[in-house]
Protein backbone atom coordinates (compact mmCIF):
# COMPACT_ATOMS: atom_id res chain seq x y z
CA UNK A 1 0.00 0.00 0.00
CA UNK A 2 1.28 3.39 -1.04
CA UNK A 3 -0.10 7.04 1.17
CA UNK A 4 0.66 10.30 0.37
CA UNK A 5 0.38 12.19 3.33
CA UNK A 6 -0.72 16.16 2.40
CA UNK A 7 -0.50 18.59 5.81
CA UNK A 8 1.43 21.72 5.96
CA UNK A 9 1.97 21.12 9.97
CA UNK A 10 5.47 19.59 9.51
CA UNK A 11 5.63 17.55 12.96
CA UNK A 12 2.11 16.56 12.48
CA UNK A 13 2.85 15.23 8.95
CA UNK A 14 6.05 13.83 9.68
CA UNK A 15 4.73 11.54 12.67
CA UNK A 16 1.61 10.08 10.76
CA UNK A 17 4.18 8.72 8.51
CA UNK A 18 6.46 7.26 11.03
CA UNK A 19 3.65 5.72 12.49
CA UNK A 20 2.29 4.45 9.42
CA UNK A 21 5.58 2.75 8.51
CA UNK A 22 5.67 1.09 11.55
CA UNK A 23 2.43 -0.74 10.09
CA UNK A 24 4.27 -1.81 7.15
CA UNK A 25 2.49 1.40 4.85
CA UNK A 26 4.99 3.22 2.33
CA UNK A 27 4.36 6.93 3.20
CA UNK A 28 5.56 10.07 0.88
CA UNK A 29 4.86 13.47 2.77
CA UNK A 30 4.12 16.82 0.94
CA UNK A 31 3.43 19.84 2.92
CA UNK A 32 1.93 21.66 0.50
CA UNK A 33 -0.57 21.37 -2.07
CA UNK A 34 1.91 22.19 -5.24
CA UNK A 35 4.06 19.37 -3.79
CA UNK A 36 1.10 16.93 -3.71
CA UNK A 37 0.18 17.60 -7.19
CA UNK A 38 3.81 16.82 -8.48
CA UNK A 39 4.13 13.37 -6.02
CA UNK A 40 0.56 12.41 -7.37
CA UNK A 41 1.95 12.85 -11.36
CA UNK A 42 4.52 10.08 -10.83
CA UNK A 43 3.42 7.77 -8.13
CA UNK A 44 0.64 5.88 -7.89
CA UNK A 45 -0.80 6.12 -4.61
CA UNK A 46 -3.72 3.60 -3.03
CA UNK A 47 -4.94 6.78 -0.68
CA UNK A 48 -3.87 10.08 -0.08
CA UNK A 49 -4.48 11.68 3.25
CA UNK A 50 -4.94 15.45 2.84
CA UNK A 51 -5.29 18.82 5.17
CA UNK A 52 -7.75 21.37 3.61
CA UNK A 53 -6.23 24.53 4.78
CA UNK A 54 -3.40 23.91 2.47
CA UNK A 55 -0.34 26.57 0.86
CA UNK A 56 0.28 27.48 -2.77
CA UNK A 57 -2.80 24.98 -3.85
CA UNK A 58 -5.87 24.71 -1.34
CA UNK A 59 -6.89 21.33 -0.28
CA UNK A 60 -10.21 21.73 -2.08
CA UNK A 61 -8.49 21.77 -5.19
CA UNK A 62 -5.88 18.96 -4.95
CA UNK A 63 -8.63 17.05 -3.73
CA UNK A 64 -10.94 17.69 -7.08
CA UNK A 65 -7.41 17.26 -9.24
CA UNK A 66 -6.69 13.68 -7.68
CA UNK A 67 -9.84 12.23 -6.72
CA UNK A 68 -10.37 10.41 -9.99
CA UNK A 69 -6.56 8.91 -9.48
CA UNK A 70 -6.96 7.66 -5.67
CA UNK A 71 -9.11 7.18 -2.51
CA UNK A 72 -8.67 10.74 -0.63
CA UNK A 73 -9.51 11.01 3.19
CA UNK A 74 -9.43 14.64 4.51
CA UNK A 75 -7.49 15.04 7.76
CA UNK A 76 -8.81 18.82 9.05
CA UNK A 77 -9.55 20.45 11.55
CA UNK A 78 -12.40 21.78 9.90
CA UNK A 79 -15.74 19.75 11.92
CA UNK A 80 -18.85 21.12 10.92
CA UNK A 81 -21.33 18.97 9.59
CA UNK A 82 -21.21 21.73 6.78
CA UNK A 83 -17.28 21.20 6.42
CA UNK A 84 -17.42 17.58 6.28
CA UNK A 85 -20.32 17.72 3.65
CA UNK A 86 -18.32 19.92 1.51
CA UNK A 87 -15.49 17.68 1.64
CA UNK A 88 -17.53 14.59 0.77
CA UNK A 89 -19.14 16.61 -2.47
CA UNK A 90 -15.60 17.77 -3.46
CA UNK A 91 -15.26 13.90 -4.25
CA UNK A 92 -13.40 12.87 -0.77
CA UNK A 93 -14.18 9.28 0.18
CA UNK A 94 -13.76 9.85 3.80
CA UNK A 95 -13.44 12.61 6.30
CA UNK A 96 -11.79 12.80 9.87
CA UNK A 97 -11.58 15.60 11.46
CA UNK A 98 -8.19 17.02 13.83
CA UNK A 99 -7.69 15.72 16.81
CA UNK A 100 -8.06 12.08 16.01
CA UNK A 101 -7.00 8.92 17.45
CA UNK A 102 -3.97 6.76 15.05
CA UNK A 103 -5.78 4.13 15.56
CA UNK A 104 -9.00 5.19 13.71
CA UNK A 105 -6.79 6.70 11.18
CA UNK A 106 -5.02 3.58 10.41
CA UNK A 107 -8.46 1.42 10.60
CA UNK A 108 -9.99 4.33 7.66
CA UNK A 109 -6.98 3.76 5.35
CA UNK A 110 -6.92 0.48 5.30
CA UNK A 111 -10.17 0.81 4.64
CA UNK A 112 -10.49 2.78 1.61
CA UNK A 113 -7.02 1.04 0.22
CA UNK A 114 -9.35 -1.89 0.03
CA UNK A 115 -11.51 -0.31 -2.28
CA UNK A 116 -8.71 1.68 -3.99
CA UNK A 117 -8.13 2.05 -8.01
CA UNK A 118 -5.37 -0.26 -7.93
CA UNK A 119 -6.72 -3.00 -5.59
CA UNK A 120 -10.33 -3.18 -7.24
CA UNK A 121 -7.77 -4.23 -10.44
CA UNK A 122 -8.60 -7.63 -12.14
CA UNK A 123 -6.87 -10.44 -10.55
CA UNK A 124 -3.21 -10.67 -12.08
CA UNK A 125 -1.96 -14.15 -13.42
CA UNK A 126 1.22 -15.45 -15.24
CA UNK A 127 3.45 -19.13 -14.99
CA UNK A 128 0.50 -20.35 -12.81
CA UNK A 129 0.70 -17.60 -10.65
CA UNK A 130 -2.35 -15.81 -9.62
CA UNK A 131 -2.80 -12.65 -7.27
CA UNK A 132 -6.18 -11.17 -6.51
CA UNK A 133 -5.58 -7.67 -5.01
CA UNK A 134 -9.18 -7.37 -4.37
CA UNK A 135 -8.98 -10.77 -1.91
CA UNK A 136 -4.90 -9.67 -1.36
CA UNK A 137 -4.48 -13.47 -2.25
CA UNK A 138 -2.12 -15.63 -4.05
CA UNK A 139 -1.87 -19.15 -5.18
CA UNK A 140 0.36 -21.02 -7.60
CA UNK A 141 -1.15 -23.81 -9.05
CA UNK A 142 -4.29 -23.96 -6.96
CA UNK A 143 -1.58 -23.57 -4.45
CA UNK A 144 -2.11 -21.13 -1.47
CA UNK A 145 0.48 -18.78 -0.75
CA UNK A 146 0.69 -17.12 2.30
CA UNK A 147 2.79 -13.75 2.19
CA UNK A 148 3.78 -10.38 4.56
CA UNK A 149 2.44 -6.92 2.39
CA UNK A 150 5.66 -6.30 0.80
CA UNK A 151 6.21 -9.53 -0.59
CA UNK A 152 2.44 -9.22 -1.59
CA UNK A 153 2.99 -5.92 -3.22
CA UNK A 154 6.48 -6.52 -5.17
CA UNK A 155 4.75 -10.09 -6.34
CA UNK A 156 2.16 -7.38 -7.87
CA UNK A 157 4.61 -5.32 -9.19
CA UNK A 158 6.43 -7.97 -11.51
CA UNK A 159 2.97 -9.24 -12.34
CA UNK A 160 1.83 -5.86 -13.47
CA UNK A 161 4.81 -5.68 -15.49
CA UNK A 162 3.99 -8.90 -17.68
CA UNK A 163 7.40 -10.25 -18.08
CA UNK A 164 9.18 -7.23 -18.48
CA UNK A 165 12.19 -6.00 -16.29
CA UNK A 166 11.67 -3.68 -13.53
CA UNK A 167 14.35 -2.29 -12.08
CA UNK A 168 15.30 -2.36 -9.03
CA UNK A 169 15.18 1.39 -8.56
CA UNK A 170 11.43 1.20 -9.43
CA UNK A 171 10.26 -1.55 -7.29
CA UNK A 172 12.19 0.44 -4.43
CA UNK A 173 9.52 3.40 -5.35
CA UNK A 174 6.61 2.14 -5.90
CA UNK A 175 6.96 -0.85 -2.66
CA UNK A 176 8.62 1.18 0.03
CA UNK A 177 9.21 4.42 0.06
CA UNK A 178 11.72 7.57 0.37
CA UNK A 179 12.51 7.12 3.55
CA UNK A 180 12.82 3.14 3.61
CA UNK A 181 15.66 1.87 5.30
CA UNK A 182 17.82 -0.41 3.75
CA UNK A 183 17.40 0.43 0.15
CA UNK A 184 18.98 -2.42 -2.01
CA UNK A 185 19.10 -4.95 1.04
CA UNK A 186 15.74 -4.81 2.06
CA UNK A 187 14.72 -5.64 -1.13
CA UNK A 188 16.89 -8.18 -1.80
CA UNK A 189 16.13 -9.83 1.43
CA UNK A 190 12.19 -9.47 0.19
CA UNK A 191 12.98 -11.18 -3.17
CA UNK A 192 14.56 -13.54 -1.70
CA UNK A 193 11.78 -14.76 0.79
CA UNK A 194 9.29 -14.39 -1.79
CA UNK A 195 11.31 -16.63 -4.14
CA UNK A 196 11.12 -19.28 -1.65
CA UNK A 197 7.54 -18.99 -0.63
CA UNK A 198 6.75 -19.17 -4.50
CA UNK A 199 8.95 -22.59 -4.58
CA UNK A 200 10.11 -24.62 -7.40
CA UNK A 201 11.10 -24.44 -10.29
CA UNK A 202 12.12 -20.81 -9.55
CA UNK A 203 10.12 -17.73 -11.33
CA UNK A 204 11.97 -14.97 -10.26
CA UNK A 205 14.81 -13.40 -12.52
CA UNK A 206 17.68 -11.46 -11.03
CA UNK A 207 19.50 -9.67 -14.06
CA UNK A 208 22.50 -8.13 -12.17
CA UNK A 209 22.83 -4.71 -12.00
CA UNK A 210 19.30 -3.77 -13.67
CA UNK A 211 16.45 -5.50 -11.62
CA UNK A 212 13.99 -8.08 -11.79
CA UNK A 213 11.28 -9.98 -13.88
CA UNK A 214 8.97 -13.04 -13.09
Amino acid sequence: MRVLIVEDEEQLADAVARGLRLHAIAVDVAYDGQEALERAGYVDYDVIVLDRDLPEVHGDDVCSELRHKSRILMLTAAGQMRDKIDGLALGADDYLVKPFAFAELVARIRTLARRSFRTASPALERAGIRLDPARRTVTRDGRQIALNRKEFDLLRELLDAGGDLVTSTELRRKVWDEYAEGGTGVLRVTITSLRRKLGAPALLENVPGRGYRL
